[in-house]
């Protein structure tokens, strides 16, 4: 039964995926930053409603003084009877906030200062290149203890701000040196030479060609402010009243909850701190291997060179024959043996059937050794 051609439906063939989709979609395959986008986006969600949906107020104080993890309270109480999982949970936005807000706006600086001053090059170079090298050498913990004993209230605004303003050297300094080796390429030198403006050749030539390296800045740069302001709180130096994590670590010190034995205390706010650095740090490696081709070279030849060892055959010897052999009343076992393990290699190779007697072999001739004339009596 033939069927009328009307009647017959023509699918379209799906569209190739762009080269910035495969990009993407290659950046998401590995495990490193599927796992650590994935733990990102659990405190970042915690971040968003964790003030809404904690159980009690952080401040609020009750009778349950020091008591360990139970069905009213998750994580237990303080020694002044406070919700320990209220507080983890509306000092995640105060964690996030700052290393976001730092973040940011350091990557913002370098990518200024350091694009900027490798593209350019000549005397602005050398007067940018000695701001961040100047910029280099100032301590951002000293700094901001100096700011917080003149400031009484140091917000997160402030401490996101000062932590900005002293950390966006190093990554200007790595942006400059991978844009001198960028700005001498061919298609920037086509783009200048057909007239394009400068803020263009950098927006549209330069900048795609930094995005890898711009995100992994801005990682680094997250994981230095968060760990930077849990430090001051944890110190004392930030204004405590603020909930965060570091908040939470200074007042179990304060209290000695170690040695009255409160674990429950000060190891969630631990675990928070050590899970958000993990995350970041496997997006970190996982922007790495998309960056560096040898990365990817070297993590697929290992995963190769395992799959072939574990199916790697084992070539096995079969002493049958050999063992007959050898088991000869005659005194010739070995031979025998020998010639019998001959005989299956042979036929197992098809030159001669496998029960077939080996060919005789001729004698080797002795060589003549009669000199030539005989000795003079």
């Amino acid at each position: 039964m033939s069927i009328p051609a009307t009647e017959v439906a023509v699918l379209d063939a799906a569209p190739a995926p762009t080269p910035s989709k495969r990009a993407r979609l290659r950046f998401l395959r590995g495990g490193k930053t599927l796992t650590g986008i994935s733990i990102l986006g659990f405190f970042t969600l915690l971040a968003v409603i964790g003030p809404w949906i904690a159980p009690y107020d952080p401040d609020m104080m009750s009778d349950q003084l020091l008591q360990p993890p139970s069905g009213d309270h998750w994580f237990g109480t303080t020694q002044t009877g406070q919700d320990v999982l209220s507080q983890i949970l509306v000092g995640t936005r105060g964690v996030l906030l700052v290393g976001f807000i730092a973040g940011f706006f350091a990557t913002v600086l370098s990518v200024l200062i350091g694009v900027t001053s490798g593209f350019l090059g000549g005397v602005m170079d050398e007067i940018l290149s000695a701001l961040s090298n100047i910029f280099l050498v100032i301590p951002a913990l000293p700094l901001i203890i100096i700011i917080a004993s003149f400031v009484s209230d140091a917000g997160d605004l402030l401490i996101a701000a000062v932590i900005a303003f002293t950390s966006w050297a190093w990554g200007a300094r790595v942006l400059r040196a991978q844009t001198l080796s960028l700005r001498k390429r061919d298609y920037v030198e086509a783009a200048r030479a057909t007239g394009e403006p400068t803020w263009r050749i950098i927006g549209f030539e330069i900048m795609p060609n930094l995005t890898a390296v711009i995100a992994s800045g801005f990682v680094g740069t997250v994981i230095f402010a968060v760990l930077l302001e849990i430090t001051l709180a944890f110190i004392g130096v930030a204004d405590i009243s603020n909930w965060n994590w570091g908040t939470v670590l200074f007042w179990a010190q304060s209290n000695q909850a170690l040695a009255q034995g409160a674990w429950w205390w000060f190891v969630p706010a631990g675990l928070c701190i050590a899970l958000l650095g993990t995350a970041l740090a496997l997006i970190n490696f996982g922007i790495d291997e998309f960056v560096n081709p040898r990365l990817r070279t070297e993590t697929g030849a290992s995963r190769k060179i395992r799959m072939r060892v574990g199916f790697t055959p084992v070539a096995r010897t079969d002493r049958t024959n050999g063992a007959d052999g050898a088991g000869g009343t005659d005194g010739s076992g070995a031979v025998n043996g020998s010639r019998g393990a001959g005989v299956a290699r042979s036929g197992a190779n098809g030159s001669g059937p496998a029960g077939a007697a080996p060919p005789e072999r001729t004698p080797a001739r002795t060589p003549d050794r009669t000199p030539d004339k005989e000795p003079r009596s």
